[in-house]
């Protein structure tokens, strides 16, 4: 492969997962990590991607929000392994907080029919669990963002700051080791803290790819989560850095 189909190829990959780990790259490249990095410093350097601790963020994700139906098929199978960890972590007479991701509706799609309160702003999450009868849902209100089916904004915050829950699951765009947790929208990131702030007990859903991304807005540190649940292609580093952390690490095997 030439040098110039090589840049085109990681850009492809780059902007079609949004983001992508360098050990990923080098496998499907066929080249040594290294000179992964290389490209990639070259490739930021043109403008093309943007380098993040341990891969590569696609520049498009800079502060454009993800469609939901296109969230919904990104590494699929690794949040569906991670919502099924997640559910484990739930009792009968828990009040737990969900927030918009498409994680969170696999959580809900599964959750069974036990009493159980739920505080969501979306609207996914909030009608897969309405055939559920032993589950009261309150909904936040507030503002229609379209591409993610959620409620965000000055309202859905206010409505949040009347409840308190025991555990709070929340998924984001970027795990950074020195950062914490960041997204790629500013309204759903304070839709995502006002969760956070709210609960006993917070879990982070990510799945291995979005460690060591910096997205564009800051959401919480570190001290704000219990918990990571991410999926076995977590890599060894950074494994030791989430453990690092003093969190729990909670890996979802396949099945």
């Amino acid at each position: 492969m030439l040098v110039a189909e090589r840049y085109d190829k990681i850009v492809r990959l780059v902007n079609e997962r949004g983001s992508i780990r360098v050990s990923e790259l080098s496998e499907l490249c066929g080249v040594t990590e290294e000179t992964i990095r290389r490209d990639l410093d070259r490739l930021e350097q043109q403008g093309k991607v943007r380098r993040s601790h341990g891969g590569a963020v696609s520049v498009k994700e800079a502060q454009a929000e993800t469609p939901y139906f296109e969230r919904e098929v990104m590494h699929q199978e690794e949040k569906k392994r991670i919502a099924r960890a997640a559910v484990a972590l739930i009792e009968p007479y828990d009040r737990i907080a969900l927030d918009a991701s498409s994680t969170a509706w696999y959580m809900a799609s599964i959750l069974p029919d036990i009493p159980l309160t739920v505080l969501t702003n979306s609207i996914k999450v909030a009608l897969e669990l309405s055939s559920k009868e032993k589950i009261e849902v309150i909904s936040t209100g507030g503002i229609l963002a379209a591409k993610s089916l959620s409620y965000v904004g000055p309202m859905a915050e206010r409505s949040l700051e009347a409840y308190y829950v025991d555990k709070a699951f929340v998924s984001c765009k970027g795990v950074h080791p020195e950062r914490g947790i960041s997204e790629s929208n500013e309204l759903q990131a304070m839709m995502k803290y006002k969760l956070i702030k709210q609960a006993a007990s917070v879990y982070l859903l990510a799945d291995a790819s979005k460690i060591g991304v910096q997205a564009f807005t800051h959401v919480a540190g570190w001290e704000e989560i219990d918990a990571v649940i991410t999926d076995s292609h977590i890599g060894d580093g950074d494994a030791k850095m989430l453990r690092e952390k003093e969190l729990e690490l909670i890996i979802a095997e396949e099945a």
